[in-house]
């Protein structure tokens, strides 16, 4: 089933230029539809839906040696392909892969399952993977504190218990309580079963009859790779991404 994204008229690109205008710049070879929609006080529901998906970040982006570094949404992805910062990565259903120029992509036939685009010619592909024209790093980043953060960094183990939890079970407690002080950080949280925390309340460890398992650290910055996340389950990312 194709998943149609809407025409990209009323979009702009990460300069601030209208999409419509940069996609222009390459000739008659693709042509947007940008009157009909303009012109209409209040979009139909189903273009702004439609749209919504284009801010999604659903494409990868590689460095030049192929490495997962960042995600993008479609409309950065398309930007960067036309104003030559990246090419595509065509992914057949047999494993092969090749890069791919704006001007070749433009002519690529839709798959059933591709998300795609309206545009006068007919229907473009959204890419799934880009590959950039001249990076070639791999740059490091600390993971974003938060109850994701902590619950990978502990393991999703109770620090109080040592027992594996499941998702429902846990929550980020409170070393040194906030009523009384204690700072929201990593050195400050952990993860906790649900009832552990709750029997603690506003006390300290000791006071409570609990000891932690280990005292908390700022996790170390590790390769943006391993901090990408396949959210939106895309499958053409599963060759770059390591979960």
């Amino acid at each position: 089933m194709l998943r149609q994204w809407g025409f990209i008229d009323s979009l702009c690109s990460p300069s601030g230029q209208p999409l419509a205008v940069c996609l222009a710049s390459l000739g008659s070879s693709f042509g947007i539809l940008v009157s009909s929609f303009l012109a209409l006080p209040t979009p139909p529901t189903h273009f702004l839906v439609l749209n919504d998906q284009l801010t999604k970040s659903t494409v990868l982006v590689l460095n030049r040696n192929w490495q997962a570094i960042g995600v993008k949404t479609p409309m950065d992805a398309f930007s960067m392909i036309v104003g030559g910062a990246a090419t595509a990565l065509d992914i057949e259903t047999g494993g092969h892969i090749r890069p791919v120029t704006w001007t070749e992509w433009l002519t690529l036939p839709v798959r059933e399952g591709d998300n795609v685009i309206g545009t006068v010619k007919g229907l473009v592909r959204v890419p799934a993977v880009l590959v950039l024209a001249k990076f070639d790093k791999v740059p490091k980043k600390r993971p974003k504190f938060g109850m994701r953060g902590i619950w990978e960094r502990d393991g999703g183990v109770c620090q109080y218990t040592g027992r594996k939890l499941r998702p429902h079970e846990g929550n980020m407690d409170h070393i040194v309580p906030l009523s009384r002080g204690g700072p929201t950080s990593w050195e400050n949280c952990v993860l906790a079963d649900k009832r552990v925390n709750s029997r603690k309340g506003a006390k300290l460890p000791a006071e409570a009859g609990l000891k932690l398992l280990r005292a908390p650290i700022v996790p170390r910055e590790v390769p943006v790779t391993l901090l990408i996340k396949n959210t939106h389950r895309v499958r053409e990312w599963e060759i770059f991404l390591s979960e």
